[in-house]
């Protein structure tokens, strides 16, 4: 039985060419840290209280009171980290590209529509978290603020971390804090279907959690920042999820916890990182990030439920556009359509 499991197992050449085997530890320590950095950090933090270097955590928890509005103030960005090289082997691993089909004016502030949101918003993370896809070249003057559950800032150590690469959390405060800068050029990018539409994330899926979600809608308004559709081809495909229709008995389970817990937990696997059999690295499939035409919105401080109506469907219907010309180009086919939830 041991040598029948085995002939199943796709393991990886043993001449795999260095620049990919980079590639591979890039993506696992960015899988690492998006699954179990947190968890880490906070059990790290508690372990040194019982040691000789609890004088560590007990520094940091002072400094933790110090700096606990910085998240939701502006976050604490690190051009420098965000320019790493290393975020390049990411970026390649996949390929990631970001397609830019309009020019977004410096002087103002923008709402970025981010769909969808796939299991580990890989798209999300390299395009607006680092500059290895050259978002600052597309997009000069713009800098980038990717919104992230507020639940992982309260994590010792990891908060820090998630901060240096623009990642605020994805609160009405934090954002509006970032909208309010006057000179323009803050660009908010929000993952608008958020944990619940990662329980959608299926190959060959176009389902997007939009038809009840205003919110991000009447933030943009509130402040006068154009609102921006963003597709990205291909964010479903790079994992596999275990079937898991409405109506049964793990969509429930997923469902309620995460209204308890405020995360999704999408049963996903993929390949390893010596074999290509299973394991919870991604696909080496593309994803191609294309982001939209500005819709210009006019400031409005308390805008009707009739505005927020247009507004919405507007945003909707250029989303649905984005995506009828552009899906011939990364092999979707043509009687797919975007599947509103």
């Amino acid at each position: 039985m041991v040598s029948d499991f085995d002939l199943r197992i796709c393991f990886a050449p043993a001449d795999v060419p260095l620049a990919r085997r980079i590639q591979t530890a890039v993506v696992l320590q960015w899988v690492f840290s998006f699954l179990a950095l947190a968890p880490t950090c906070i059990i790290l933090f508690i372990l040194l209280l019982f040691t000789r270097f609890w004088l560590i955590s007990v520094l940091y928890a002072i400094w933790w009171y110090i700096d606990w509005d910085t998240p939701s103030h502006g976050g604490r960005k690190v051009p420098f980290l965000c320019r790493m090289h290393i975020w390049e082997y990411m970026r390649d691993y996949f390929p990631i590209k970001l397609v830019k089909t309009a020019d977004l004016d410096p002087r103002k502030n923008y709402v970025l529509g981010f769909h969808p949101h796939g299991i580990l918003v890989a798209g999300a993370f390299t395009n607006f978290c680092t500059e290895a896809t050259g978002f600052s070249k597309l997009f000069p003057g713009l800098r980038s603020h990717l919104l992230m559950l507020p639940l992982w800032f309260r994590a010792p150590f990891f908060r820090d971390y998630i901060m240096s690469a623009g990642l605020v959390p994805s609160d009405k405060e934090s954002a509006s804090y970032l909208l309010r800068r006057k000179g323009g050029g803050n660009a908010v990018v929000i993952a608008v279907g958020g944990a619940p539409e990662a329980l959608d994330a299926h190959p060959g899926d176009y389902t997007v959690h939009l038809a009840n979600k205003k919110g991000f809608i009447k933030l943009a308004i509130e402040h006068g920042a154009d609102l921006v559709p963003m597709y990205s081809f291909g964010e479903n495909t790079v994992f596999d999820q275990v079937e898991n229709p409405r109506g049964t008995w793990l969509r429930y389970i997923q469902e309620r916890m995460q209204h308890i817990m405020g995360i999704s937990l999408p049963l996903f696997h993929a390949r390893g990182v010596f074999q290509y059999s299973f394991g919870l690295m991604p696909y080496r499939k593309p994803i191609n990030t294309v982001v939209g035409r500005p819709i210009p919105v006019n400031k409005n401080e308390k805008p009707t439920a009739e505005e927020l109506d247009v507004f919405h469907q507007r945003y909707m219907d250029e989303l649905s556009c984005l995506f009828e010309e552009h899906k011939g180009n990364y092999g979707v086919a043509e009687d797919a359509h975007l599947l509103f939830q």
